[in-house]
């Protein structure tokens, strides 16, 4: 009997704001929730990292895509004066 090696998806992870910032290595995860878990951690540490840079009027985005370039995942952020 053949042993089935259960296939490991990778996801890219694009970083879209004034400079945006395209994955091309990606990263091997158990599956879409996994992404998912990723991409918020990720999401996380990089809001924070700009760390002041961000500002009224701008957006911040971070597109998750699949090994085939199909969008599994987005996050986006965007920020307005309100007076």
């Amino acid at each position: 009997m053949k042993s089935r090696s259960r296939y490991m998806p990778r996801y890219f992870f694009h970083v879209h704001d004034v400079a945006a910032s395209k994955d091309n290595e990606g990263e091997v995860l158990r599956d879409d929730e996994a992404a998912w878990r990723e991409a918020v951690s990720y999401a996380g540490a990089l809001l924070n990292d700009i760390n002041g840079k961000f500002r009224p009027g701008q957006e911040w985005s971070l597109e998750v895509s699949d090994a085939a370039g199909r969008p599994v995942f987005f996050i986006g952020v965007s920020s307005r004066r309100m007076r």
